[in-house]
């Protein structure tokens, strides 16, 4: 575990690296001044060699030549208006420059902006984690300690407190994304369940296959028939006295998709480890609401199961029914998501939460229209999908909000069932929205599809490419923005 301290002044300070932060135009941000006036002219021709200016995004890595008690300087461009996210991508860039550091000191947490010293340690802290467990050669970070410079120990600690609990969150949705299908069957999710239940103090309640029938989850069991590994029904709660607010979070959890008796075609399928980054977001999401223990009722749902093609598999023309009993028509076994997020959707809903709010790897079209780096937004309650919005915003995941238009439910229409589980090809994404909508009843609802940056494309501030772990903070923000209210 990296070492995270308040530290005292730039004159008393030593560390491997120190970063500090520069504005547009190459002004000077906290710290770099006193850097400017310590290295002089050097420090202004290395810039400009460099054409280093302080645009947002640019970092600069400057030897100082024993002139300083730091072996080098690393300088963070921020931009003319910085904001909280803004400096949370700087701290993960520079982050990102002193892996083989195992000691550095900053002052980014003196910028300006809301949450500053929380936003600068997720940066840096998420940008040293490498899923290097199958490598026979591991390259771990070096980094060891963090110094704040001129920060008060109080508020040191319970920024380390927020940033670690959402950090840990994510790397372990990140890693659990990262397994290989084979070592993730739907059990291990369940012996994860049962280690967070344990260690965070939650109520955790496992459907088994033998339940199923019982339970009325319909989809489960046709999504589940191809597999020989037991499927399960996955249910955390947080119910500390006196909450504040109810909220349901629910995550598909499709720990292989090979599309079923509709298969995928190979290059397709190279990624769809990738197809239970729901249930993983909802899993750590559960852990650090535990961990920070807050004062709202929390309950997160993970259906998980693999879709396969085997002797027992589902068939199109099959027909299922869902938890809340209505009836659809499987017409492509690999839109199999909407299928068991209708079951847990159905189960949610029973408990009448302030709202739900579900993340899916659910349509190919929605990275289509919006990119591998932004979430699509859909919900049934205007109020909902602003307290969303906000949430995100707030946690800098990137999300934008989608219609959901009632003319468009004859998309899904079925000619023997109540629905069907696709519509045409376009409008993709909103007909799969429109069929979630059909499991949610009176309750306000949102769903964020996160198709496209569930996977993070490449190496990138304080993202890694691979598994991101995409929707943990805006789940986490949305629950502690309800305890505020």
């Amino acid at each position: 575990m990296i070492d995270i301290t308040a530290a005292g002044g730039l004159a008393e300070a030593s560390a491997d690296a120190l970063i500090v932060p520069v504005l547009g135009n190459r002004t000077w941000g906290p710290g770099a001044d006193w850097v400017a006036e310590q290295l002089g002219d050097y420090l202004t021709d290395f810039l400009d060699e460099l054409d280093f200016t302080g645009k947002a995004g640019a970092v600069a890595a400057v030897p100082v030549r024993g002139l300083l008690e730091f072996k080098r300087v690393i300088l963070v461009g921020l931009g003319d208006e910085p904001d909280t996210e803004g400096l949370r991508q700087g701290a993960g860039a520079a982050g990102r420059k002193v892996t083989r550091s195992p000691g550095v000191a900053t002052t980014l947490h003196q910028v300006d902006v809301p949450a500053a010293a929380v936003a600068v340690l997720e940066g840096m802290l998420l940008s040293q984690y490498r899923f290097d467990k199958y490598r026979t050669e591991k390259k771990p970070s070096k980094l060891e300690r963090i110094g704040l410079i001129d920060a008060e120990e109080s508020a040191v600690a319970e920024a380390v407190r927020r940033a670690r609990a959402t950090v840990d969150a994510v790397n372990l949705a990140r890693d659990l994304i990262n397994e290989p299908p084979a070592a993730k069957a739907p059990q291990a999710l369940v012996e994860v369940a049962t280690t967070i239940a344990e260690e965070g103090g939650l109520d955790l309640t496992v459907y088994q296959p033998d339940q199923f029938e019982e339970e009325r989850f319909g989809g489960l069991i046709g999504v589940a028939a191809g597999s020989h590994q037991p499927a399960a029904m996955i249910v955390l709660r947080h119910e500390p006295e006196n909450a504040r607010g109810f909220v349901a979070i629910v995550g598909k959890g499709i720990v292989f998709d090979s599309g079923g008796l509709s298969l995928k075609p190979p290059a397709a399928m190279e990624a769809m480890k990738t197809d239970m980054s729901g249930a993983a977001v909802v899993l750590a999401t559960m852990q650090a609401v535990a961990a920070l223990e807050l004062p709202v009722k929390v309950v997160g749902l993970a259906p998980v199961t693999e879709n396969m093609p085997g002797g027992g598999a589902q068939r199109p023309g099959d027909v299922l029914t869902p938890r809340n009993g209505k009836t659809v028509e499987v017409l492509n076994t690999d839109a199999e998501g909407r299928l068991v997020l209708a079951d847990a959707l159905s189960l949610a809903a029973e408990e009448e939460p302030d709202i739900i709010v579900d993340a899916a790897t659910l349509t190919g079209a929605c990275p289509v229209a919006l990119g591998e780096k932004i979430a699509g937004l859909w919900g049934n309650n205007d109020a909902a999908i602003e307290r969303v919005s906000q949430a995100a915003a707030e946690a800098g995941e990137a999300v934008w909000h989608m219609p959901l238009p009632s003319y468009y439910r004859k998309n899904i229409d079925s000619d023997v069932a109540d629905m069907k589980n696709t519509g045409p090809r376009y409008g993709g994404s909103i007909n799969a929205a429109l069929f979630l909508n059909e499991f949610v009843g009176d309750v306000p609802w949102a769903h964020l599809d996160i198709a496209g940056p569930a996977r993070w494309p490449d190496d990138e501030h304080y993202q890694v490419k691979g598994g991101s772990g995409f929707g943990v903070r805006t789940l986490l923000r949305l629950i502690e923005a309800t305890a505020e209210q």
